[in-house]
């Protein structure tokens, strides 16, 4: 007999789950992830394990060491994510073409310098049979506002040996008339083979969306605050920009010098101007390739720690105040009620949270970092609230397995054993997997690596370092009996994507 005066219009039913898996890291035999067979496969193992969202890093060219953080451009795609089976498909490549061409002998780990190597030769040999010139010349048009500044930058990148922009001859450099027409005539022929990698991009990509979309799962992507020094963005619209100021984070008890990023900083003044055009309309396209955005370091746009250019750390740096709701008050204004994901962790004030809880989007709880012993933590699972993203583990972070032997013998692993009642029988990791998917947050997200237990050999980045960005993973986690294990444990916790 229900109970009278109990709100059970109150009972949450939007509890959902998902996981981290960046395109790179798919299974696939051309030496990193793809649009193809290994993505729609993964597409299929994540309905039959009953999750809501899949979860991807930023899908723009990646630069000097192989961040998606650290793009040549915030609107264009990765060449590298184009599948090379679909364009065989498509009349562009014959399979010897490229079936024996070495793009990596390691199928756990992505070879960047052989990519980098072999792959654009082999895109070189598709474009040389591509045809449909109205198809491409349509696209062209639909996306001017950005693919022909980003095809000429990085035609002039190959022209200049890579070299940074602001080291490129003054006239192109400053963007002259003259220099622009002189440079889109003599870089005609790798202009248009930048033009049809976008084009091949986004034709598959579009088609992968919408077979995700179709089986009722939503993509979560991610776009980084702050854009590369050395990019398009910044080339092509540095009035946008304070190129005297970079961004970084404030020296703290883990770092004396505080951590230097060498982004340039927005001019917020000049932005809000015309309203926040150029933020807007990246927030606008970026919704454009995923369902929910996740927009890392969401603090800074309460305020930022903003270091002179040129600095050796960014001890010199100081707070300097954002836009806050003014700018997302007019993204509401002009986009609607949007999907965000705020990525709000790191050092944060009273204003920050306040700013979060103005706009409604939720925030970001990691477990790793939930079991201080000597102070009580925001992320211990008895603080989560529903509006918020409740994690095991980030890209950024060591996976669940990893951080495990990494604490062992540790007052922190301790703590979280005690808090938890984790028990070797079942494993440390499945009982915080638990911990997350039990807890009242209405998200429930963790890393691939998580559910198979694996350590910090499969970790996808160490920040502030080299060599990141490689891990994939081994097809044969994907199986029909995992589906089930996960299936049945997001149905145990009202998780399920039916």
């Amino acid at each position: 007999m229900l109970d009278k005066d109990y709100d059970y219009k109150a009972i949450n039913t939007n509890r959902k789950s998902g996981v981290i898996m960046h395109i790179s890291s798919l299974p696939s035999k051309y030496g990193i992830g793809t649009f193809g067979k290994g993505a729609y496969e993964f597409c299929d193992f994540l309905k039959n394990a009953g999750f809501h969202y899949w979860q991807i890093l930023p899908l723009g060219p990646t630069s000097y060491g192989d961040s998606p953080y650290q793009s040549f451009s915030s609107f264009a795609g990765n060449p590298y994510f184009i599948d090379l089976d679909i364009l065989k498909d498509d009349g562009l490549l014959l399979e010897e073409e490229y079936i024996n061409i070495d793009f990596g002998d390691n199928p756990l780990k992505v070879d960047y310098a052989k990519l980098y190597n072999n792959r654009y030769t082999v895109l070189k040999k598709a474009f040389e049979r591509f045809k449909e010139f109205d198809k491409l010349n349509e696209f062209v048009e639909k996306h001017s506002d950005w693919v022909k500044d980003y095809a000429l930058f990085i035609a002039l990148k190959n022209h200049f040996n890579g070299a940074s922009y602001d080291t490129w001859d003054e006239d192109i450099k400053n963007r002259k008339e003259d220099a622009i027409k002189k440079y889109s005539e003599e870089l005609k022929n790798d202009i248009q083979f930048q033009y049809f990698m976008q084009y091949e991009f986004f034709k598959q990509y579009t088609n992968l969306k919408k077979y995700v979309n179709d089986k009722g799962i939503k993509i979560v992507g991610d776009i980084p605050i702050y854009c590369a020094g050395d990019s398009c963005d910044v080339w092509s619209d540095e009035k946008q920009f304070r190129l005297d100021l970079v961004g970084g984070c404030p020296p703290d008890s883990f770092s004396d010098g505080g951590q230097l990023w060498g982004n340039p900083t927005y001019d917020w003044e000049y932005m809000k101007k015309d309203k926040y055009k150029w933020w807007v309309n990246r927030i606008k396209k970026s919704l454009k390739l995923c369902d929910v955005l996740r927009i890392d370091h969401f603090r800074g746009f309460e305020s930022y720690w903003a270091i002179p250019k040129g600095s050796v750390n960014a001890s010199t740096g100081s707070w300097v105040k954002g836009p806050g709701m003014d700018l997302f008050n007019e993204v509401k204004k002009q986009l609607g009620d949007i999907d965000i994901i705020a990525e709000d962790l790191g050092y944060t004030t009273k204003e920050v949270v306040k700013f979060r809880t103005e706009t409604g989007f939720p925030g970001m709880k990691v477990l790793e970092f939930a079991f201080d012993p000597n102070n009580e933590s925001d992320f211990l699972p008895h603080n989560i609230e529903r509006n918020w993203a409740v994690y095991c583990s980030t890209h950024d972070s060591d996976t669940l397995q990893g951080w495990i032997e990494w604490q062992k013998g540790t007052p922190t692993l301790d703590f979280a054993r005690r808090y938890l009642n984790l028990t070797e029988e079942e494993g440390y990791a499945w009982g915080i997997l638990r911990a997350a998917w039990s807890s009242v947050a209405n998200i429930a997200i963790t890393q691939i690596q998580d559910f198979f237990q694996l350590n910090n050999d499969y970790r996808m980045n160490i920040p502030s370092t080299l060599g990141n960005w490689t891990f994939r993973l081994d097809k044969k986690y994907l199986t029909k009996e995992n589906a089930e294990k996960l299936y049945k444990f997001n149905k145990l916790y009202s998780r399920l994507n039916k």
